[in-house]
């Protein structure tokens, strides 16, 4: 596995090492001890998958302390922009975000720390997204800030397409209204 910087400290792409012959491909999608070689400590506890058709946008979600959740997010199918939001107080980088392209061609990854608000858009005509967490899904301090939040500016890269976006995410605040606490 390759670690790359992303500039936001502690948020890191990891790109694969895949070996592939007439068979198919192989590749580790997740190792604790490189992992931890590289400083990057995160014990997955929780597997979700989630499956959405082109112009979805779910996000930016998040879970409060003392719940926040740690993401390793992949693509097993299609194509996505992943962005993750920094909302430490304390953090150089606190209110930007970063997106990046994950799709199942690359396998490359995203690792999102604590105190990160985390989204995507769907680019491909379906995506089917893997992401381990190192807390279990809390809806007590579950949190999200509204995707159209305008003080964000997040280009979701959907050109044409309409965006499909829940209710739920809809009614999130702006990032300025909503309770954080890391």
């Amino acid at each position: 596995m390759k670690i790359v910087e992303t500039g936001f400290k502690g948020l890191i792409i990891i790109k694969p090492i895949i070996y592939t012959d007439t068979r198919g491909y192989f590749f580790e999608s997740y190792n604790q001890v490189i992992f931890e070689k590289t400083g990057i400590f995160f014990n997955p506890i929780q597997d979700n998958e989630s499956k959405s058709v082109k112009g979805v946008i779910r996000g930016m979600h998040y879970q409060l302390n003392p719940f926040p959740q740690a993401k390793l997010i992949r693509v097993v199918m299609g194509k996505i922009l992943d962005v993750a939001l920094d909302l430490r107080k304390d953090s150089l980088t606190s209110g930007k975000w970063f997106g990046i392209e994950l799709d199942s061609e690359n396998k490359d990854q995203l690792f999102i720390p604590h105190g990160f608000a985390h989204g995507f858009s769907v680019l491909s005509e379906t995506a089917i997204i893997q992401y381990k967490c190192d807390n279990v899904y809390n809806p007590e301090y579950e949190r999200g800030i509204n995707i159209n939040d305008p003080s964000l500016d997040i280009y979701w890269k959907l050109g044409s397409t309409t965006p499909i976006i829940s209710q739920k995410d809809l009614a999130q605040p702006m990032m300025k209204d909503a309770e954080i606490n890391f």
